[in-house]
């Protein structure tokens, strides 16, 4: 135990080093502010509206017509940063020594970045890695871009199986039939056509000889590279191609073209076809990214933290027919309101936990974590993120031998429909009934899951016929009439369209039978996300479970 004397003798001590430590800092405490004021300028003359800022801080200024510029920044305790961008420059920078006192005039001279693109650049490499591996010495969103869907879009099974025709285990179809159209003039596939033949369709099946566009999304880097992104042939990819959209090339990406009158990208330029790529020449080097202050051969690019930064590859139609539309459909929506809505890199790429984006120990400055995002880009196969997407409303009530209930599935959290993009997917609402001892009131009429719900058993997740709904985007084939279609890449025609748009709310009825003299009842309403029609993913062995987003019960009083 401290003694009196010893416990007064460690409070003299502290109290000393604490007054030697006040001591030490006054002078760094009475400096003055240090105002910075310089120009930005190049080879051409002045820079006016160039952004002036000290590093990783949020308080800028503005060059003049002059190129001028007057800051205030804290008395730096060690050699610091002013930094300067402006659009088609890369970022340029001056350095305020340690120590600097007063008035410091500087000259900062950014040089203008590489604008055109080759189509011959050879993708980076760094210390003996290639492709993305290459970021990861530096980097830590390279370990959450492992993880996301977007570095497997090349080499995604599933993706692969519809492409080829193929089973999941690689099992192939037979080449889809064709006859001869009189009234038509054309040839058309024969019903059924769908080169299913146990395995399910494909488009090689229907087009053997083309390659296809996929690959403007899926595979962008050799889209790119071929000049011939409308028929790049998914089956001869290798080396960082099959990383699928790849860091180098979103950070590569310059623009992406709009129609200024819809918003939406060209409907005959998707994915790569509607960006405009910055690849340099030898010797050269550029990236965007999403501040203005870095110094690494970098430029800042607004356009990243937009939402028309995801349209080409989330904006799609064939023949015609919108298949991909998540884009649109956050256009449409109050989402899209530049005050109050929000962005797609708002939801899917939320801030990190740590306060870099490159690491201390390879140079990386400390800053503000709500503006570093992850590149984890969490979507329909992020459960915990599913959760967050739609809110279910169960009311119920008595009416004589009947149980009456209504059912609100609302469209809270995501900023497009639900279920969006891939037309395969669906999302099913399942309600149910049931007394105190949990034996299921029989259902009397009300909405029900159409077929492509599924035809079999309801423990294996066949919910044809069950009180409940499906919604769905349901295409029919245009000439064999096979509905709901999953070959979506030929002609087709919308049939129906019941997914939820954000923030609007579904609501069902439903009548149960009541028991006489029943007691308390449960009523439960659960939602389920679906990959893909049950039918497909049977033929394919895709073998997804259904993905929970919420379930409720509300319990009904005698």
């Amino acid at each position: 135990m401290m003694t009196p004397y010893r416990a007064q003798a460690a409070l003299l001590v502290a109290v000393l080093l604490a007054a030697l430590a006040v001591i030490a800092l006054a002078p760094v405490w009475a400096q003055e502010p240090v105002t910075v004021r310089g120009v930005v300028t190049n080879d051409s003359g002045p820079l006016a509206g160039s952004v002036v800022r000290l590093q990783t801080e949020t308080h800028f200024a503005v060059t003049d017509a002059q190129g001028r510029f007057e800051l205030t920044i804290p008395p730096p305790q060690q050699d610091v940063r002013i930094t300067a961008w402006m659009p088609g420059y890369l970022t340029g920078w001056a350095t305020i020594p340690a120590g600097t006192e007063g008035t410091l005039e500087v000259v900062i001279t950014p040089t203008r970045h590489y604008t055109t693109d080759n189509p011959d650049y050879n993708w980076f490499s760094h210390e003996g890695a290639a492709g993305s591996l290459s970021c990861s010495h530096c980097m830590p969103c390279y370990t959450e871009w492992r993880l996301d869907a977007h570095s497997q879009s090349a080499l995604n099974p599933r993706f692969l199986s519809l492409y080829n025709g193929t089973t999941l285990t690689g099992r192939p179809g037979t080449p889809t039939t064709y006859r001869f159209d009189a009234d038509l003039g054309i040839d058309v596939p024969v019903a059924p056509s769908l080169g299913q033949d146990g395995v399910g369709p494909g488009f090689r099946l229907d087009f053997p000889d083309q390659g296809g566009n996929c690959a403007a999304c899926h595979v962008p880097g050799a889209a790119a590279r071929s000049g011939n992104a409308h028929n790049t042939d998914l089956q001869t990819i290798s080396g960082i191609d099959t990383e699928g959209v790849f860091c180098e090339f979103c950070h590569k990406i310059g623009e992406v073209h709009v129609d200024p009158i819809t918003g939406l990208p060209n409907p005959d330029l998707p994915g790569v076809l509607s960006m405009r790529l910055y690849r340099p020449d030898e010797g050269q080097q550029l990236f965007f990214g999403p501040f203005d202050d870095v110094a690494r051969r970098v430029s800042y690019l607004p356009l990243q933290e937009q939402s028309q930064f995801c349209a080409s590859c989330h904006f799609g139609a064939f023949w015609g027919v919108v298949m991909y539309n998540s884009f649109g459909e956050w256009l449409d929506s109050p989402y899209s309101d530049p005050v109050t809505g929000r962005t797609c890199q708002s939801c899917h790429m939320p801030s990190v936990a740590y306060d870099y984006f490159v690491y201390p120990e390879q140079g990386g400055l400390h800053r503000d974590p709500a503006r570093i995002l992850s590149h984890t880009m969490p979507g329909a196969l992020d459960e915990a993120f599913l959760q967050t997407t739609a809110e279910v409303e169960i009311e119920a009530v008595r009416e004589g031998d009947a149980l009456a209930v209504t059912v609100r599935v609302t469209n809270t959290g995501a900023g497009h429909h639900i279920p969006t993009d891939n037309p395969l997917r669906n999302v099913i609402l399942l309600v149910s009934a049931a007394d105190a001892d949990g034996n299921p009131l029989a259902f009397v009429e009300g909405a029900t899951i159409p077929e492509w719900g599924g035809v079999g058993d309801p423990a294996q997740g066949y919910y044809a016929g069950l009180p409940g709904v499906l919604y769905a985007k349901v295409l029919a084939d245009f000439y064999t009439g096979e509905t709901p279609t999953y070959a979506y890449w030929r002609q087709t025609r919308l049939v129906s369209d019941n997914r939820i748009p954000a923030l609007a709310t579904d609501e069902s009825r439903y009548r149960f039978a009541l028991p006489e003299g029943a007691g308390e009842i449960t009523v439960s309403a659960r939602l389920l996300l679906r990959r893909a029609f049950i039918e497909l993913m049977d033929l394919k062995n895709w073998n997804i479970p259904d993905i929970p987003m919420a379930y409720v019960t509300l319990a009904v009083s005698p």
